[in-house]
This record gives structure tokens, C-alpha cells and sequence, in this order.
């Protein structure tokens, strides 16, 4: 079946688009994918590390930059800043399999113009990246309810056990459960959750408490009073 190609809001030229991913089978999905869309997407490049596509960036100067929050062991998030600072003209949109609200908020903050999450299909990915060109931000719809939930909770005050610490809603969750013994496949069954989600979630508190393991990050919650 062929694929429909959204209606663009006006009779604009091809959005010039640079994509980075470190894995040389994202790119080449990525391609295929906007593919479809030859009238509304023009891809200019590709890069599988940050060095190779800020060079890639200032030479091509594109709309638009699609990176990981994570490229190889480099910050998508350092990029972005770099970008966002030295080539304000050009808008760059988070591409990334971190379903966390604290991965968005850092995007943000360095100047990020959407954060969408991978699983999202091609028509839907070119409705936000001209969106992004209009000058709206592009937030992935399975994130934006959370946030929205969490930004009404922190102004009425309702901050979770652990927000002081940057962990998640989320994360306050399973931590809360590994502080109560519960195995992974404890936590993803309490949670309704797959257990790679529960592991995602799991790497995500123990880098924001500095930790290495479960009993480190126990540790760091009976020692806060997190979880009383």
C-alpha cells in the first residue's frame, strides 16, 4: 500500500534535513522512511558521530539536525547545545528510545526544538519536523500527558520521593520497589512494564545517584528518607 504523504500547512521547499545515529541501520531506516516524502523532506547528510556532523552542519547549514541523545559514547545533548548556540537558524529534534521526562527537560534546556521517541512512523515524524519549522516544539504525545501530569503535580506542590535528586515519577516508583525487595520481574509485573523498561529505568536512578548497583542505590534512599 502506498504511504500517504501529509499535507504540508504551505507550498514550502523540501525541508533540508542532516540525520545522526551511530548506528549506520538507523540511517539507512531513516532514509527509507522519509523516503516517501521527497516533496517535503530533502535528507543533506548523515553523520555517525558528533565531530563528523557539527562539520556536516556548518557546511550544509540544514533546517533541521535528527540525533540520538546518545551517539556512540558522545552527548547528543552537547551537540545540540553546540549547534543551537553556533547556527541558531538551524532547529535540532531528539530522536531516541529514552522514554524519560528527564532526557526531555535536558533537551530543552539546551535548546532542543522537539524529542520524539523512535518508535514513531514516518508520516507522523514529518508532521512534526514541519511543525518544528513553523517554530512550534515537537514533544512525542506518550510524553507530553506525563509531563503535562507531572508539571501540574510540581505546582501544587505534590513532589515525589526523590524529585530533589532529578529521578523521574518513574523512577521514584521502582526504586521504591527494589527498596522493598522486589525483583525486576517484580517491579515490571507492579508497574505493568516490560522488564527492559524496568532495566532502562534501573541504569537511569543509579546514574542520577551516582550509584553501580542495587544495594548502592537502596543505600542513597534509606539514607535520604526517601521512602518512609
Amino acid at each position: 500500500m502506498p504511504v500517504s504523504s501529509p499535507t504540508p500547512p504551505t507550498a514550502l521547499p523540501p525541508l533540508r534535513l542532516v540525520l545522526v545515529d551511530d548506528h549506520e541501520m538507523v540511517l539507512h531506516g531513516l532514509d527509507s522512511m522519509l523516503g516517501h516524502f521527497p516533496d517535503q523532506v530533502t535528507i543533506v547528510g548523515h553523520a555517525t558521530n558528533a565531530t563528523a556532523a557539527f562539520a556536516l552542519v556548518t557546511e550544509q547549514r540544514p533546517d533541521i539536525v535528527l540525533c540520538d541523545v546518545r551517539i556512540g559514547k558522545e552527548s547528543g545533548l552537547d551537540l545540540c547545545r553546540q549547534i543551537t548556540t553556533q547556527y541558531p537558524d538551524t532547529k535540532v529534534v531528539l530522536l531516541t528510545v529514552y522514554d524519560d521526562e528527564h532526557y526531555l527537560y535536558q533537551a530543552l534546556r539546551v535548546g532542543a526544538s522537539g524529542y520524539i521517541l523512535k518508535r514513531i512512523d514516518g508520516r507522523e515524524l514529518v508532521g512534526h519536523l514541519n511543525r518544528v519549522r513553523e517554530g512550534e516544539t515537537a514533544v512525542d504525545h506518550a510524553l507530553a500527558g506525563r509531563v503535562a501530569l507531572s508539571a501540574a503535580r510540581l505546582s501544587a506542590g505534590e513532589f515525589w520521593s526523590g524529585a530533589h535528586l532529578g529521578l523521574t515519577q518513574r523512577e521514584s516508583e521502582v526504586l521504591e520497589l527494589l527498596v522493598s525487595g522486589h525483583s525486576n520481574r517484580a517491579v515490571a509485573s507492579k508497574l505493568v512494564v516490560s522488564e527492559d523498561t524496568v532495566k532502562t529505568h534501573i541504569r537511569g536512578l543509579y546514574r542520577k545517584l551516582g550509584v553501580s548497583d542495587r544495594s548502592g542505590a537502596i543505600a542513597v534512599a534509606l539514607r535520604e528518607g526517601l521512602f518512609r
